[in-house]
């Protein structure tokens, strides 16, 4: 994967939002001002995404490619390696589960929202 494809995919889904909040290097994607997903556009080494706490855990003791989220929340962020053992189809599949818990976490309210 390369972060144009990331990048895409992450702009295809519903009500997403890119922004640089942080710096210039650090590219953020955001459903309904939340973020879900973000990397740093020098190297691309890395993509955190947030995750089921146990979940987590257990994807950290199966892949070495996934390690605790680097500057964020260790237990509910990880970030995964885009150059260790874990496939493209994994990592698509880890944001589409990274945004669909954001978007379960918005309000009622916010959730209609989205959806119209």
């Amino acid at each position: 994967m390369n972060i144009e494809e990331y990048r895409e995919y992450c702009l295809s889904k519903k009500g997403v939002t890119e922004s640089f909040p942080f710096d210039e290097t650090t590219l953020v994607f955001k459903v309904m001002n939340k973020m879900f997903a973000l990397t740093g556009i020098d190297d691309f080494a890395f993509i955190n995404l947030k995750c089921d706490p146990e979940k987590a855990q257990e994807l950290r003791e199966k892949y070495d490619g996934v390690t605790q989220g680097y500057h964020m929340n260790k237990t509910l962020w990880n970030s995964v390696y885009t150059n260790k053992d874990v496939s493209d189809k994994l990592i698509f599949q880890w944001i589409d589960e990274s945004y669909d818990l954001i978007v379960s976490s918005l309000t009622k309210k916010l959730q209609n929202e989205l959806a119209n």
